[in-house]
């Protein structure tokens, strides 16, 4: 019987070698992967490109728009009807536009002339736009004259008067960059004043077609 020789045996593999290197991330594995990995940041990109191609820079500020419209005739009559005091529709020269108006009121505005006692006021309030631009705005009120003044701009005082086609208008003023109001008392009970950025000659302009006027009847 024969005996096989006894085989070496065989070293063991060594353990301290450099160790398999570690897979590559799924996304790294090849072109595709790494295709769907930019894809989100290009779609971000373009998005992003349109939506500042939707817009504009103007270097010299905001554009002014067209101005906002309004219905003085209607809405005058409006208060009319629904405050019950003198309200005048003012007939002014081409080129004065009526941009905006509203009610309010003056807590303890007006003295009642057969009571004796404090009331509270209405008022009734336009803005106007002048061919220059200015803006004003008429009030026409119930109000004493120094409460419908104070409503406007605190603190102002009287400091003259402008004669207006025979009516007289005072006129208060503050300091300086204030603007200035012109009030005047018409027939009744109706307490007006002019406000606004105006020229003398546009509150000049907006007084006289405003007590030319008689007031509008109550529906």
């Amino acid at each position: 019987m024969t005996v096989d020789p006894p085989q070496p045996e065989r070293p063991a593999p060594d353990s301290t070698g450099p160790a398999p290197r570690e897979a590559k991330p799924r996304l790294l594995q090849d072109g595709r992967d790494m295709f769907w990995s930019i894809a989100p940041l290009v779609v971000a990109c373009i998005v992003l490109a349109g939506l500042l191609g939707m817009c504009s820079f103007q270097g010299r500020g905001p554009s002014e728009g067209p101005a906002p419209s309004y219905d003085a005739a209607r809405a005058l009559q409006a208060d009319a009807d629904a405050l019950e005091i003198p309200i005048r529709l003012p007939e002014l020269p081409e080129g004065w536009r009526a941009n905006s108006g509203g009610r309010s009121g003056i807590e303890a505005g007006a003295v009642d002339p057969r009571t004796g006692q404090a009331t509270r006021a209405v008022v009734s309030r336009t803005g106007y736009l002048a061919p220059s631009g200015k803006y004003l705005s008429l009030s026409q009120s119930n109000a004493d004259e120094d409460q419908l003044v104070g409503s406007i701009t605190p603190g102002l005082v009287p400091s003259g008067a402008q004669d207006v086609d025979g009516v007289s208008w005072v006129v208060y003023q503050g300091g300086e960059g204030v603007e200035p109001v012109w009030t005047t008392r018409l027939s009744g009970t109706a307490q007006v004043a002019i406000t606004g950025a105006g020229s003398v000659e546009e509150f000049r302009t907006l007084a006289a077609a405003t007590q030319k006027q008689q007031p509008l009847t109550a529906r």
